[in-house]
């Protein structure tokens, strides 16, 4: 092992120590990518459920206005689960007027108002209800489930009497089989589309969130406590210097991606064995590229991030800077969900940070495209390139390197 190495590892030990001291710090890199997605595919369905439960459970009150309702109609409202007032029908030219009956639905004494009335063989309505209440939504759901069920068996009745046959007039155009049958692509493909649309946004948006602190921490901070100066007299070069701080912080941020990796694979697994989405079908080859992708993604966001921090004069400067930034990586991730990637142009991928988001959304759908592979991999390895450039410069900078005004 060459001297410059045993030098560049001591820089990179001595860095991730200070770091991690602080309990907050192994909170941010270790616990919360870890729990972030089975936090995000278990618990929030079951919180979803339980909502939905809760819902069902309720009591839901609902006025009925109206003179001559149909006797089928009346027995379903009966046997609901709506817990039924009878009114009289005001004097209404328009049903959905609420003339009155608003200050009803503001203070809760009602969740909703349904308003019939026979107009020849035409039974009209109206549903008054407070769209910011959730009780008084549920009772317009429940209301108009009610209603909808009422339509079709009188439909039924009324082409019945006609003389006709209700399924072929109502449903002149009919499926031959099992619909699920006709899709060719695999469960674990669709998987792999659905999981596509949303994890490269989240890897991107968390591999350069949480590069931000260490790499202003290893920079500004150390200017503000006055270390730097010290560690500038340490028989190493500035390269060793910068090469040091990057491997701390890609170390930091690695950790915390495979940490997030880990627990998407975790929630993966769980929601494959409840018959809620299945594993992906990824080869080992598309595997080992996206894990290239990411890695090539880090270098280029570290070493970014690290200029950036080193051209700041103090930490509140950092932040203020590198926090906005995320909008650099957000943008572009929010753009990429929406491109087709059937019949793309090569030119895509080559464009920075949306190349490598579509490089990880055609990987997770198994797609290798030897060309669109050979564009990201030659335009990220220059992007990783000019990024580590860029940040050399910046630790060559005398000015920047010593100086706090």
């Amino acid at each position: 092992m060459s001297k410059s190495s045993v030098r560049v590892r001591a820089i990179a030990k001595k860095e991730l120590v200070e770091f991690v001291r602080d309990w907050r710090t192994i909170l941010a890199i270790l616990i919360i990518p870890l729990l972030m997605f089975p936090l995000l595919f278990i618990l929030f369905p079951l919180l979803l459920a339980s909502e939905a439960a809760e819902l069902d459970a309720l009591v839901v009150d609902v006025v009925v206005q109206g003179d001559d309702i149909p006797a089928d109609m009346g027995l379903l409202l009966n046997n609901s689960t709506l817990n039924i007032i009878y009114e009289p029908l005001p004097a209404l030219d328009v049903l959905s007027t609420p003339q009155g009956d608003e200050e009803r639905l503001r203070n809760a004494s009602v969740d909703a108002i349904l308003r019939l009335r026979m107009n020849e063989s035409i039974l009209e309505y109206a549903v008054l209800y407070l769209s910011t209440s959730e009780q008084s939504l549920e009772a317009r759901s429940r209301t108009f489930d009610l209603l909808s069920g009422w339509e079709q068996n009188e439909t039924v009745q009324r082409i019945e009497a006609a003389g006709l046959d209700p399924e072929q007039t109502l449903d002149p155009l009919q499926w031959d089989g099992d619909v699920s049958q006709s899709d060719v692509a695999t469960q674990g493909e669709q998987a792999g589309m659905a999981l596509s649309l949303f994890i490269p946004l989240v890897l991107s948006v968390w591999t350069f969130s949480s590069a931000i602190q260490p790499s202003i921490d290893m920079t500004a901070g150390e200017r503000e406590r006055g270390t730097l100066e010290a560690l500038l007299g340490l028989p190493c070069t500035r390269m060793e210097l910068l090469l040091g701080k990057w491997l701390a912080v890609a170390t930091i941020t690695g950790v915390g991606v495979l940490l997030q990796v880990a627990g998407l694979l975790f929630a993966i697994g769980y929601l494959a064995t409840s018959d809620i989405i299945s594993a992906p079908s990824v080869s080992l080859t598309a595997l080992l590229l996206l894990c290239l992708a990411v890695l090539l993604f880090a270098i280029m966001v570290v070493a970014f991030e690290l200029a950036l921090a080193m051209r700041s004069h103090s930490v509140k400067e950092a932040g203020s800077i590198l926090g906005p930034a995320v909008l650099i990586i957000l943008f572009p991730a929010l753009f990429t969900q929406v491109i087709n990637l059937d019949g793309i142009e090569a030119f895509w991928f080559a464009i920075p940070v949306v190349n490598v988001l579509l490089a990880l959304r055609e990987l997770l759908m198994n797609r290798i495209v030897y060309g669109h592979i050979a564009v990201w991999l030659v335009s990220s390895t220059l992007y990783a390139l000019g990024a580590a450039y860029y940040a050399a410069r910046q630790f060559n900078r005398e000015d920047i390197v010593t100086s706090l005004s």
